[in-house]
């Protein structure tokens, strides 16, 4: 039969598909509770490390520093990983590693501000992690590591590690240049196609780092920065995450977009049915 009221007939057929197997909405009751809970924040993965006394003996290298551990934190559902920058002697190379010596790494033990890139006897290139899960991967630079984070479509939230200073804050112009070209050009070659972010701890650093950022025209990197949400501090062994829920729920009502936290995968199973 053929409807004559246009109007009429687009109610009919709408209730009718309505009655096909398949198509029945979602109840009333299920959509006011998903109406109802926070969105889901993106997460940034972060590699704790201990407290307490002597943490560097306890140590097992888990910063998200190297191809595999990226590869886990985008496994475990990460959207973003934070990574630390670190300056080879004189600022010749942007690297990525936590410590401020090669403790954790092979060959002798040396501070990374005293060695050389890729000459002398103590070079930093072709030494590989000694302890934890990813022991054998060797240290990436940081242009490297960019690179990798880009293949897996993963945000980079860079820590300048105040250990830099040595090169950056170094009384030579020409060693303080070559070096802040280090940090910055990497970020400023990428950033069109590739979201980046850069903060440092050390209020020595932070000046000039503003000065540097706002001189290459790269303020996006100031914005969109995590909020660290963890509640405890991380151990060897690492503690239960559970210690972590209440701030975690804390945050999560307070509908923080971006997140950081060391228990990844954790805080990730954690969140599935809490938010949208």
């Amino acid at each position: 039969m053929k409807l004559r009221n246009v109007g009429r007939g687009t109610v009919l057929a709408t209730l009718a598909l309505a009655t096909l197997p398949g198509t029945a909405s979602a109840s009333p009751s299920a959509t006011a509770a998903s109406a109802a809970l926070p969105a889901c924040p993106q997460v940034f993965g972060h590699g704790g490390y201990p407290t307490g006394t002597d943490p560097w003996d306890r140590d097992q290298v888990r910063q998200p520093n190297n191809p595999r551990g990226l590869a886990d934190q985008k496994r475990w559902g990460a959207a973003g990983v934070e990574g630390d920058l670190q300056l080879t002697m004189n600022g010749t190379k942007g690297v990525m590693w936590h410590n401020t010596t090669t403790n954790g790494l092979s060959g002798t033990r040396k501070a990374i501000t005293e060695i050389w890139w890729g000459s002398g006897a103590d070079r930093l290139q072709g030494r590989t992690i000694t302890r934890g899960p990813y022991a054998g991967e060797s240290v990436s630079t940081f242009r490297e590591w960019l690179d990798h984070l880009k293949a897996l479509k993963l945000v980079a939230f860079v820590e300048l590690k105040g250990e830099a200073k040595q090169s950056l804050l170094h009384s030579d112009p020409a060693v303080r240049d070559s070096a802040w070209r280090e940090v910055i050009d990497p970020i400023r070659e990428r950033t069109a196609s590739q979201e980046i972010m850069i903060y440092t701890r050390d209020d020595r650093l932070r000046p000039e780092l503003d000065r540097r950022i706002s001189a290459a025209g790269l303020e996006s990197t100031r914005r969109g920065h995590p909020t660290w949400v963890d509640g405890i501090g991380w151990e060897e062994p690492p503690p239960a995450a559970s210690g972590n829920h209440p701030r975690w729920q804390s945050t999560l009502a307070q509908g923080t977009r971006r997140v950081g936290t060391s228990w990844t995968k954790d805080y990730t199973t954690w969140l599935k049915g809490k938010c949208v």
